[in-house]
């Protein structure tokens, strides 16, 4: 699910947008949400593409058993693979099936090029090769595996994310936080304790309230908190800083303003950690420089 910094990454992703093409507050907030959804998606989509690994492992053991000269691999194929129980679990997944049959869009052709490709990669490493050799089997082993697999071949593969972003275009900016709800997904499985569900994209109205508020009190007070911002600026005008950088500061400022019972240091700290996202390798500095002043001056705790 998303935590409080990426509900705020999103809030600004949707101020920036607003910038850009001004609409109603209220078709914003709608695109914010629909974005958000985008992003489960995408998390379904990539655990898709974990069970289509198995499913492809499984076409490869049939093609072996069908053919007329036979060698011991395929008479006694190691199934080791498509028996991990993580894989096993992702693949009667409910939710996982219920949402792709919803939106069949998201499944993976056994015969993608991509997914042939990375299949070939996978098998070929030592990694595979190495857990194909180990004799049983183990939770424990089956799930740190995966995680691997995952790793090695989703999250860190170029071509998947190359692949993403022609697919859909958000996806290459919110690749990292399905990445991290998967990563969790593999971790949260328990031996012997089937999973229906998946992790959400807003835990609780709290959250959605938090996105909703936060963004309405930007746009709302956008250009109170940019006189903030102008008159606390030393030997710079207010137009040369970035618009995206303006967008941190003043989402920022508007957080200080009207979410009270947040600590100042939090908030300051979680600015701070998103213009590394979103801006340049300097830009976490000045922001920082900006919002100490600021709540020093305000005397905000």
């Amino acid at each position: 699910m998303l935590g409080r910094r990426q509900i705020r990454e999103k809030v600004i992703e949707s101020v920036y947008s607003y910038y850009q093409n001004p609409v109603k507050a209220d078709v914003v907030e709608k695109n914010m949400f629909a974005q958000i959804e985008k992003i489960y998606h995408l998390y379904i989509y990539q655990l898709n593409f974990l069970v289509a690994l198995k499913d492809l492992a499984e076409h490869q053991i049939e093609i072996g058993k069908n053919k007329f000269i036979k060698t011991e691999t395929n008479t006694n194929p190691n199934q080791k693979f498509i028996n991990n129980q993580v894989l096993k679990m992702l693949e009667e997944n409910t939710e996982r099936l219920s949402f792709t049959t919803k939106h069949q869009e998201l499944k993976w052709e056994l015969y993608d090029e991509l997914l042939v490709k990375t299949f070939q990669r996978m098998t070929a490493g030592k990694r595979y090769q190495d857990f194909m050799k180990e004799e049983g089997y183990s939770f424990e082993e089956d799930q740190k595996f995966i995680g691997k697999l995952f790793l090695r071949y989703l999250a860190e593969n170029e071509d998947f994310h190359e692949h993403l972003e022609e697919k859909e275009i958000s996806w290459s900016d919110d690749f990292h936080i399905s990445n991290s709800m998967i990563q969790k997904t593999i971790g949260f499985f328990k031996e012997n304790e089937p999973s229906h569900t998946l992790i959400k994209m807003i835990k609780d109205e709290d959250d959605r309230d938090f996105a909703r508020k936060l963004l309405r009190q930007t746009l709302a007070h956008w250009e109170e908190a940019e006189k903030k911002l102008a008159s606390r600026l030393e030997n710079w005008d207010l137009e040369r800083i970035s618009l995206i950088d303006r967008i941190i500061l003043i989402t920022a400022i508007c957080e200080l303003d009207y979410f009270p019972l947040t600590p100042a240091r939090v908030i300051i700290n979680e600015y701070i950690e998103i213009s590394k996202v979103f801006s340049t390798d300097r830009s976490n500095i000045f922001i920082n420089g900006i919002l100490d002043k600021y709540t020093k001056e305000l005397n905000r705790n």
